[in-house]
């Protein structure tokens, strides 16, 4: 078996395409997911913290600074992020349930 046979086959057992493309989807729903907590969310949180500058809003214990807003930001984006992966994933599975 030559190299580029092996090549072909390890793409095909490895389903590598597949792994690529998920990855640059994967890309794409994080920067989505992003600029919808950034620019729909976080405004509307926004309203509730004073001067409305969430993303720099901290708090001071002693000599400790807690940047409280960048953590908020970020886990939003997390929860929103496992939201869409849990609503692509429960989408796929009764689909594969329909096809059986």
């Amino acid at each position: 078996m030559g190299f580029i046979s092996e090549f072909k086959e390890f793409l095909k057992d490895y389903k590598v395409v597949g792994v690529a493309v998920a990855f640059i989807m994967a890309a794409a729903t994080t920067t989505l997911v992003q600029s919808l907590v950034n620019n729909m969310i976080m405004p509307i949180i926004g309203i509730f913290i004073p001067n409305g500058a969430w993303q720099s809003a901290t708090v001071a214990i002693g000599s400790a600074t807690i940047g409280w807003g960048s953590f908020l930001s970020a886990l939003i984006n997390f929860i929103v992020i496992a939201l869409v992966i849990f609503l692509i994933v429960k989408f796929a599975i009764r689909n594969d349930k329909q096809k059986k």
